[in-house]
Parts: structure tokens; sequence; C-alpha cells
């Protein structure tokens, strides 16, 4: 099936529903078999990348990835310009090149994408690219709010694409097996895990605002986010410190930790229940987000999760008759005799994936199943909206300085207006999520 022949919307409703449309932008479900993968040059799936600063050039490292790139598309002339030159040099093919993402999406004869943008960009990203008939694979944390996350679950399902959120740490087996012991009881009952993230690494000295520099196209830099003026400290890496793009550490390494915490607490469908907040600012309002916190989860089970600077980095599981720390390559367990252990046939085994990339294209090359429907990748759209939210929540807590009750089933704020004001925003116009 060629890409013109995909059921759809055509170029013209395509850049302007994207861009001003409430509506649904396509009339039907979109199916791929597998003779529509792979062209000339590539390892079968024509991918395109949105984003090819240092996370987007992280995964241009990646055969996986820079094997079947064919587009790529950055608002930065120079940073679209190494992304060219990595896939130049590793494939000895030339991508297209493009800055504006939707006529990257509407032009080229793509499969999937791959969205490595700041936080503020990747809900109306993946949307349209759902829209368009596209897999996705979209760095963590999901979105910048709660709302956009159950807005790209709603699309990945209405499109019936594979949409994968860029939390690996699933993908790496210390991880699982630090899950699979968690959820076994090899610690006894887990009621506790310590989750423990870096501080900022902010180091910016003052700079005042300046004309954004000739190869940023700083107006659809910014997009739906709030107008400001441009300043070299807002922008690629130190985003993230800033709330009109970002979370700060809450939703860049909770969007890791946290994501585990609730893996190994068989929380992935849920949520907590009551979020409360210690936080500290920078003295010189360099940046905007915490550069301390410590927060507070309690689920309705009884659980809980602490999660703060002040907590072993990683994630700790507290169990009756031990603990069981984790981190990238490391893994310590109390319980003597635990690790390493093989589990039982009759136990519960988590999924398994070894490599996230290889996991989102397996789930997209097997096809559909008799009913139409794609397997789940390991940190399914879902997953990363549940995990997304409670790196949310706490900020949310840090924000209002007070406790929030949170009905992880209705997915609403409990009788707290305020709070509730930051579930979402009102895009800047002439941009708009659409309705699904």
């Amino acid at each position: 099936m060629k890409n013109e022949d995909r059921p759809g919307i055509s170029r013209r409703q395509f850049l302007s529903n994207s861009m001003v449309a409430t509506a649904a932008v396509a009339a039907f479900p979109y199916v791929m078999t597998r003779p529509a993968f792979g062209a000339e040059g590539t390892e079968g799936i024509r991918l395109g990348v949105i984003g090819t600063g240092n996370q987007g050039r992280g995964h241009l490292n990646q055969e996986l990835v820079y094997k079947n790139v064919v587009a790529i598309c950055d608002v930065d002339d120079k940073m679209l310009a190494e992304g060219r030159k990595r896939i130049e040099d590793k494939t000895k093919r030339t991508p297209a090149t493009y800055k504006d993402y939707r006529i990257m999406l509407e032009k080229e004869n793509l499969d999937a994408v791959l969205i490595c943008t700041p936080d503020h960009w990747h809900a109306l990203q993946t949307i349209d690219a759902c829209a368009a008939g596209k897999h996705v694979y979209v760095e963590k944390p999901m979105a910048l709010t709660i709302s956009e996350t159950q807005l790209m679950l709603k699309a990945a399902r209405k499109y019936n694409v594979v949409v994968q959120n860029g939390s690996m740490q699933r993908s790496m087996s210390g991880f699982r097996e630090a899950c699979e012991y968690a959820r076994n009881e090899y610690l006894g009952e887990v009621k506790m895990v310590r989750v423990g993230l870096p501080g900022v690494n902010y180091n910016q000295p003052f700079r005042p605002n300046t004309n954004p520099p000739p190869e940023l196209d700083y107006d659809m830099w910014l997009g739906p986010a709030p107008w400001r003026p441009y300043n070299q400290n807002h922008v690629h890496y130190n985003f993230r410190f800033f709330w009109d793009f970002a979370g700060g550490q809450m939703a860049n390494w909770g969007a890791h930790h946290l994501d585990i915490a609730q893996w190994g607490l068989g929380m992935d469908e849920s949520g907590p229940v009551q979020i409360s907040a210690r936080c500290e600012y920078d003295p010189q309002k360099r940046y905007e987000v915490p550069s301390w916190f410590e927060i507070d989860y309690r689920y309705a089970n009884g659980a809980r999760i602490i999660c703060g600077q002040s907590q072993r980095d990683g994630t700790t599981f507290e169990g009756q008759d031990g603990t069981l720390w984790v981190n990238r390559g490391k893994i310590q367990c109390s319980v003597k005799g635990v690790l390493g252990t093989p589990l039982k046939e009759d136990e519960l085994h988590l999924y398994k994936s070894t490599n996230h990339h290889q996991d989102w294209y397996n789930c997209i090359l097997a096809g559909p199943d008799a009913d139409g429907k794609y397997k789940k990748p390991i940190c399914d759209v879902e997953i990363g909206h549940h995990s997304t939210t409670v790196c949310n929540l706490g900020n949310i807590a840090c924000r209002t300085g007070r406790t929030i009750k949170w009905d992880p089933v209705k997915e609403e704020i409990i009788d707290d207006k305020e709070a509730a004001w930051y579930l979402g925003y009102e895009y800047r116009a002439p941009w708009k999520l659409p309705t699904l």
C-alpha cells in the first residue's frame, strides 16, 4: 500500500487542521500491511525523525535508527545540518530535510516517526503523526500536561498505530528483573518505593533577551507555548527548567525512575490518590522549576512512593523482608539469594524487551491481528500516559503548595479548581489541539 493510497486527509486539510482545526482529521482508522515497509537503502521501515538536537542525535547514533531514516526535521538549521551529516557519514545516503514537521508528514512516504523535540511539542506532533497514519516513538516525558497525554492515548487508539514512549529503562534487563522480584514478593509485600532523582544541572550565567540567531525559527520553536522573548538560556537543553516548555527533573528523570516504580507496584493502569510536596527554588530565580523537592505519593492500596533528591538515585523497593535497589547497570538486594534466582513458570513474568527501538519495530512489522489491532509495545502510549501523569501530579503539588487529591479512574483532581488549572493549557494561536 503506498502512502497516497492510505485512508486519511489531503495536504491542504492536514496542514490546516494541525494548526487551527478542532475536529478529527481523518475519517477512517489506518491499517498498514507489511509490504508497505521499506525502500531502497533502508532496513525495512521508512523513518522520519523530528528533532535533531542532543537527544535526537543520540537516537541517530543507534544503528536501528540511522539505517531506517529517510527524512529529518528541525527548526534550527545548525541542528538539522548536524543530523544530516550524521546520517550521511553512517549510511552514505542523504536524508530529506525539513523545518516544518507537517510538511515532512505530508510529503514523505513514511511508515513511522521518532519525536525528540522539547516536551511542549510532543503532544501535537504525536497526534498529527497518528492522524497521518504514522507509528510513533515519542521521547519521555510523553507530554507537558495531563490533558495532552490523555489526547495522545485517544489518538493512538483512534488511528490504530503503535506508539512507544521513550522510557527505555523498561528495555533494560535489570529494571525488569527488579520489578519481577517485587511483584512476585521476593522481598515480601512491597508497600514503599523510594525514587531518587538528580538535581538541577542548570549552570548558565545571567543573559539578557536578544533577537534569535538567524539559523533558528524561534516562532516555530515556541509553537503552542506562550510567547516570551528569545533568550539563549531558555532553548535547546535548558528548556527543561522553564514551566512553559517542560517540568524539570521531575519530568525528565522522573519519567524514567517513577515509571519503574509504577511497573514494580503493578500500577501501569492506575496512579496515586494523594500527592503532597516539599520544594525549594533557586534564590537567584535563574530558572523556574524546583531546585530541590520531595514528593509523597499515596496509593489506594496503601502503597507509597517518596521521590526526590533526598533519596538514593534510582528506584528502591522496600518489602517486609528487605530491600531491592536498581539503577542503570546496577542492582542490589538485601534479601540473600534473590538476585539470579530464575522465576518459576507459574510466577508473574513481565513483558521482555532487550531494545526499545527493536521492540517498537517488532510491533509494527508484525502487523495487525485478526481484530485489526497492533500488539502494544513495552512502554505503550497508555503506560506512558500514566507514568507521565505521576510526574505531572508531583509538579502540580509543587506549584500549588497543597496536597492534591487525584481520582485515577476518572483522571480528575478532586475539589481544587486552582490545581485543576494545571491539567492543561490553552495553546498559543493559531495552534490548537484537535478534538478527538
